[in-house]
């Protein structure tokens, strides 16, 4: 087998150092500090927020010698279109029009727009690892056969919501970052993108290589490190072992390095542990760019590019007396050198942790094919919708009822401590009651040690809560525990502290389609730790913001919410139910999406022996659409029973989690319910059920039985 290479074969980058390779070699080779926002060049248009500009500008860079044909975008962002929120709800506008910019989603949607990429469009939101992550999901994307050309990288703004937020955890230096420096005190926040082309044949003109990346979750604390390292360690290992090359390769370290007292101590420690032998050079860029939050990981994966093609180390800017007890000795000014291999770390909130490894192109290297994306065992599921948990859901609908609706917050997590959940919220306690019920589903004692968590629009009720603080006292006393609990992937962090789970942590936020995205990105990363994952999907109905964010949420006058969670294993041969994402492509400029649906699926003969249901999820946004697609995947692929699932569970994101999660149960019973089909329970015989998602953009999920 012909050893796989990813190549970078295009990139972009702005920061507030200068926008392109060119401006960012000689800010490097200069030791050049700065600090604040950057000014979009073209100027920053109003038709949409600043981190869609600063993704704009990072991705025409990275596609400007390409010829515009992508297979699929990852985006990290943990910000969206928030700059754009804030003023909006402080002037207390109300029209959804103006707000259609505000989702996570929105930044890599507004670039396959641009570049009419028809692949599949995901949303990281892992926090400060986010730009790192998505570039992780590409590599595994394009190594396992799924695309050839994928643009990856991450992008965020400046907004009151994460000034004031890390400003009340006393995490910012107002002299600016100091990384690993013996009198640092915190950060200083930046704002930038960077996107890099990855594919097989590195065509680009300074192409570098992906070499490998790293995954891992502290399972500590929603916001401290683990002051050991142990995660950033252990992500770290993944990332060389991952490449192929051993740790004494690696020629230079391209820090996290925040300049928190914690993170850099905490880094510290995991380097010092995997190197003992010997470090080698390493330094920080965050004293001279800020911390770009989820742009960070893609920017400095530019960076470790530049490293290697320009044979330079970037100075430690910002460290004037480097902390003996950290035992480390970074580089303190920019420096020539030979370099073939990098090292680069972005860790975040919730002990997300990703390191990447970028080499110059063709480095020798060990390999093990990574295997395409198998069917994974679904070993427990779970699901809470308005009647209550899956079996009060099943009641209601072998009822003839509906289970739309939102049930009491307590309600929500009678099944677990309740110690544990005191302090936390809807969607964090959605997730939380979804895994546990899962996982005792399972049967198992062990938990899954991946978690994967699809949400629409991440914690509502914290981000508005802080925000209507922030506005009531003239942003004087921002509340810390709302900041940590409004980031997307804070109910996924919780689920791995509670169990234990230190592998991969993603959180995907891809509006109607974020379960699909969720499990599609297990799909790729399931088999780097032992094999095991929770997949979740959920979103809360928030009182105010949802009939803002949420298109379909004003269509139906229920408010709804809830989700679906599995306990998921590494496909095998052993007789069991399964689950599988069999497709994913952007309707918009799409015309034959139903004729390659069909196709993917195997055509008509295979759907109509291997399907005995279809679950159709059309959003309310966009039932016409919807509709009509659904009628012309059953023209194509012949009739079927067809549960219109959305009409029983209400409008919210993640539905089709809970859609999912029947369909489980039902292939399991071997049959539907009657009052789902026409008055008369129907018989699947053998056949599994397929879950279709429709509208902007298509999905197809089955979960059959072997």
């Amino acid at each position: 087998m012909t050893e796989p290479r990813v190549y970078i074969s295009g990139m972009g980058v702005i920061h507030c150092l200068g926008s392109g390779l060119s401006e960012t070699i000689d800010a490097i080779q200069k030791g050049m500090r700065g600090m604040g926002s950057v000014a979009c060049n073209p100027p920053r248009s109003t038709a949409v927020p600043k981190t869609h500009q600063l993704a704009r500008v990072a991705a025409d860079q990275a596609m400007e010698a390409s010829d515009g044909t992508l297979d699929a975008i990852i985006v990290g962002t943990t910000t969206g279109g928030m700059s754009t929120t804030e003023e909006l709800l402080e002037k207390k506008v109300t029209d959804p029009r103006m707000y259609r910019h505000h989702s996570a989603a929105s930044v890599a949607e507004d670039l396959a727009r641009r570049y009419r990429c028809k692949g599949p469009i995901l949303t990281v939101c892992t926090a400060c690892s986010s730009g790192a992550a998505a570039i992780a999901l590409g590599l595994e994307m394009i190594r396992s056969g799924l695309a050839e050309r994928v643009l990856a990288g991450g992008a965020d703004a400046l907004c009151s919501l994460t000034h004031h937020g890390f400003r009340s955890l006393q995490l910012i230096d107002p002299e600016g970052a100091r990384p690993l420096d013996k009198n640092r005190r915190g950060m200083s926040l930046g704002e930038g993108a960077a996107m890099l082309l990855l594919s097989r044949n590195g065509s680009g003109k300074r192409a570098a290589e992906l070499l490998g990346a790293g995954l891992s979750c502290d399972a500590y604390h929603p916001v401290k490190p683990h002051p050991e390292g142990v995660g950033a360690q252990a992500a770290m290992r993944a990332a060389v072992r991952d490449a192929g090359i051993a740790h004494s390769d690696i020629d230079y370290i391209n820090l996290h390095g925040t300049g928190t007292p914690d993170n850099d101590l905490s880094e510290a420690q995991a380097i010092c542990s995997l190197f003992p032998d010997g470090k080698p050079l390493l330094s920080s860029v965050k004293g001279a760019i800020g911390h770009c939050l989820a742009a960070a990981g893609a920017i400095e994966t530019v960076v470790s590019a530049i490293s290697i093609f320009q044979n330079l180390v970037p100075g430690n800017t910002g460290c004037l007396l480097a902390d003996p007890d950290l035992h480390l000795n970074p580089v303190m000014e920019p420096t020539e050198g030979p370099i073939r291999c990098v090292l680069s770390n972005s860790f975040g909130f919730g002990g997300n942790n990703v390191s990447v490894v970028v080499s110059a192109p063709g480095v020798n290297r060990s390999y093990s094919p990574s295997p395409k994306p198998e069917p994974m065992r679904i070993l427990g599921y779970a699901c809470l919708t308005g009647a209550g948990d899956m079996e009060s859901t099943l009641a209601s609908l072998a009822g003839g009822r509906h289970c739309k609706g939102m049930l009491p917050i307590e309600e929500i997590s009678r099944n677990l401590p309740p110690r544990l959940v005191r302090r936390l919220k809807r969607l964090p306690r959605l997730s939380l009651s979804l895994a546990a019920a899962a996982h005792e589903s399972s049967g198992r004692s062990e938990a899954p040690s991946s978690v994967f968590v699809g949400t629409g629009w991440g914690a509502l009720s914290e981000t508005y809560d802080f925000l209507m603080r922030l506005f009531e006292t003239g942003n004087r006393f921002p509340s810390p525990m709302d900041f940590v609990g409004s980031v997307h992937n804070a109910p996924a962090g919780q689920v791995a502290l509670h169990f234990r789970s230190t592998g991969c942590n993603i959180t995907a936020s891809g509006g109607d389609h974020s379960f699909e995205q969720a499990l599609l990105a297990a799909h790729l990363l399931i088999g780097r730790d032992d094999g095991s994952a929770f997949v979740i999907g959920a979103d809360e109905t928030h009182p105010v913001l949802s009939g803002l964010f949420d298109e379909s949420a004003t269509t139906e006058e229920t408010s709804s919410d809830g989700g679906g969670g599995f306990c998921l294993g590494k496909g095998d041969s052993q007789p069991g139910m399964y689950i599988q994402m069999r497709f994913y492509e952007n309707a918009e400029n799409n015309p034959e999406v139903i004729s390659s649906l069909v196709l993917r699926l195997g055509g008509p003969e295979r759907i109509e022996a291997e399907y005995g249901a279809v679950l159709a999820g059309i959003p309310g946004c966009c039932r016409r659409q919807g509709q009509a697609q659904l009628q012309g995947f059953l023209s194509k692929a012949g009739k079927k029973p067809v549960i219109d699932f959305r009409r029983l569970t209400g409008e919210f994101a993640s539905s089709s989690a809970v859609a999912a999660a029947l369909g489980a149960r039902f292939v399991e019973d071997g049959e539907i319910p009657g009052h789902l089909c026409s008055g008369h329970s129907h018989l699947l015989n053998g056949r599994g059920v397929l879950i279709l998602g429709l509208g902007r953009y298509v999905t197809a999920v089955e979960v059959f039985r072997k």
